[in-house]
């Protein structure tokens, strides 16, 4: 537990459709379930049944994707209201977003496109975070990007620019250690350096997944942050890494596609938890 939510120090999954009856029946061994909001924003019918009665033994962590915070639109009013009722409905554990924009004008596109560093959409992502804790009455956590191109214009470094978003709105952080590692690779990066820089008194939660591998046009490797496998041995080296700076704290085994069946999905859980279990206190103050 940390100021930004109330999630155990332990792992968790994502609760997927598949997976409600088999929960409900085994009751398994796991920290928390972790939703899409989206997935939740219809009226009754069966998957609010299953989720109210999973929540009722589970902590639940709500996930959005569809904020479109680093958008240069406002939020979408709708949008947040929707939110804000299934946050007093469910009282999740945890809410967080991605830095990420995914509407432009009336358009809403399928993805998370990135967004260059500069002063004004420092602003920009301020005021909106500001706006969605202000209008959810929640301390929110933002995720970091996988991102594939970076921006000329960009004059702040990913890092300082998620530093300074949560020193200025009060947020918290969510670091996905997997998306450290692609955009790492994709760019250059040394990835223990990002995590050794990172600002880590602000995490509230830390994800961990599976990425597809394949060539960039140069015969370099290009890292897919796709979500539909089992979370690879360099990822999960670097998370053994991270949880020598952060100590134990809660950590979500994300896996979106090509869904496995539920003892493939608690065995990954096993893997972080058991990982949870051996890391030390580490450096954190702020954020405890």
């Amino acid at each position: 537990m940390n100021r930004y939510n109330t999630l155990p120090q332990q792992a968790g999954v994502g609760l997927k459709p598949e997976h409600y009856g088999e929960i409900l029946e085994s009751r398994p061994s796991v920290g928390f379930f972790e939703i899409h909001a989206e997935n939740y924003m219809g009226d009754g019918g069966a998957p609010h049944r299953y989720l109210a009665a999973i929540a009722e033994t589970y902590p639940l962590s709500l996930h959005g994707v569809g904020l479109s915070i680093g958008g240069e639109n406002d939020l979408d009013r709708a949008h947040l209201a929707r939110l804000k009722h299934l946050i007093e409905t469910y009282k999740p554990a945890s809410f967080s977003e991605h830095l990420a924009w995914s509407t432009h004008d009336s358009a809403y596109l399928n993805d998370l496109l990135p967004l260059p560093y500069t002063p004004r959409t420092l602003d920009q992502v301020c005021r909106h975070v500001d706006d969605v804790q202000q209008t959810l009455g929640v301390a929110m956590l933002l995720e970091n990007p996988s991102t594939y191109l970076l921006f000329e214009e960009s004059t702040i470094d990913e890092v300082d620019f998620l530093a300074a978003i949560a020193e200025r709105t009060g947020c918290g952080l969510l670091l996905d250690v997997n998306n450290v590692m692609v955009s790492s690779v994709n760019h250059g990066w040394d990835p223990k350096d990002y995590i050794d820089r990172f600002p880590i008194e602000f995490v509230g939660e830390i994800h961990l997944a599976g990425y597809d591998e394949t060539l960039d046009s140069a015969g370099a490797r290009l890292l897919i942050d796709a979500h539909g496998s089992a979370v690879r041995p360099d990822v999960f080296d670097l998370y053994v890494h991270t949880l020598g700076r952060t100590g134990p704290i809660a950590t979500l085994v994300e896996w979106d596609n090509d869904v496995p069946d539920l003892p493939t999905l608690m065995s990954e859980a096993r893997m972080a938890q058991a990982a949870l279990d051996k890391a030390l206190p580490g450096v954190r103050s702020a954020a405890q």
